[in-house]
């Protein structure tokens, strides 16, 4: 499988990282914005709004069109999670037969419990469906600073074809066929990551923190467990990797997102940016609960997310919890 042509959509933060990395693996790309305006303003100055004074590879063609984009021989689908239906349903039309549609989102859409790919394949049957996941900051991506990914797809061959595809010196892909497990991984971080900031923005201490990944690492193992993930995918990049990433630093919007609210503020005024697990964190427990999964730490950030607990009921419902076993 040839994959020289890489069509991105969604020209934000995440999208532009990942057009650079194609362009520095040597493929050809097109970077499809939202609208025309916006297409002309990141084709004059090279930049994304949302990562100024970092450059766009020369190399990469921008367009506001689907159908210039979708000319490809895979599309990286960078737009948010809950956004992702309707942006695969409106590229449908134009994809060829076969494409690989790879979702680079992490997150379980609202209302349907779906994961990315489960979407994709909603919307454009006729595609492969694939996802991009693991612990990587479009900042780092963009810069060219090593990074490594988890590829995944159902097809061995094509998930390798894509790695191969998108991988560089600096960018590296590692491949699998665990859909299930690589989905899970992104998604049940984000919520985790609200926890540990949480932790960190209330100044429960270093120990604290260290706790609270370790459990809420637990936690998704055993929900992925139940879901049919791969342990060693769990453990992996797109698991353990990115849940370490993200509950450790503040370039994390849902980590910074948990800081703001165990500082005090609401949660209307700590969401400066989009953190996908306030939308994941309800999908997340209600799939547990549908699983009978024990996952207290989701359970108490949708608790705390959704009005029913303070933060300081959250974390005093979690201290005061049963000894067990480990």
């Amino acid at each position: 499988m040839l994959c020289d042509r890489i069509g991105v959509i969604g020209a934000g933060a995440w999208g532009t990282a990942l057009a650079n990395a194609a362009a520095r693996a040597g493929r050809a790309v097109t970077l499809r914005a939202r609208d025309p305006k916006s297409a002309a303003v990141i084709a004059d100055l090279r930049e994304s709004p949302h990562l100024p004074g970092l450059r766009l590879d020369h190399r990469v063609a921008v367009t506001a069109d689907f159908g210039a984009a979708a000319q490809a021989d895979a599309i990286l689908l960078a737009v948010p999670a809950q956004a992702l239906r309707e942006v695969a349903a409106a590229l449908a039309p134009a994809v060829v037969p076969a494409t690989p549609v790879i979702a680079c989102a992490k997150g379980i859409e609202r209302g349907t419990g779906r994961f990315m790919d489960e979407v994709i394949a909603e919307c454009a049957p006729h595609a492969v469906p694939a996802l991009l996941s693991g612990p990587s900051f479009a900042a780092d991506v963009v810069r060219g600073l090593p990074t490594a990914v988890t590829l995944a797809a159902a097809d061995a061959g094509i998930a390798a074809a894509l790695a191969q595809a998108l991988g560089s010196a600096t960018f590296r892909p590692y491949h699998t066929t665990d859909v299930r497990g690589v989905a899970i991984g992104g998604a049940a971080k984000n919520v985790l990551a609200i926890a540990a900031g949480i932790v960190v923005g209330r100044g429960l201490g270093a120990s604290a923190s260290a706790a609270l990944v370790t459990r809420g690492f637990a936690e998704l193992m055993r929900f992925g467990g139940a879901c049919g993930a791969r342990p060693e995918t769990l453990v992996g990049l797109s698991g353990l990797g990115d849940l370490i990433l993200t509950c450790a630093s503040i370039q994390s919007r849902n980590f910074a997102l948990g800081v703001a609210l165990g500082e005090g503020r609401t949660l209307e005024q700590a969401q400066s940016k989009l953190a996908e697990g306030v939308f994941t964190a309800p999908a997340l427990a209600a799939m547990a609960r549908t699983y009978g999964v024990d996952m207290p730490i989701a359970a108490a950030v949708d608790a705390v997310l959704d009005g029913r607990l303070s933060v300081d009921a959250a974390i005093e419902s979690l201290l005061t919890r049963p000894f067990r076993a480990e």
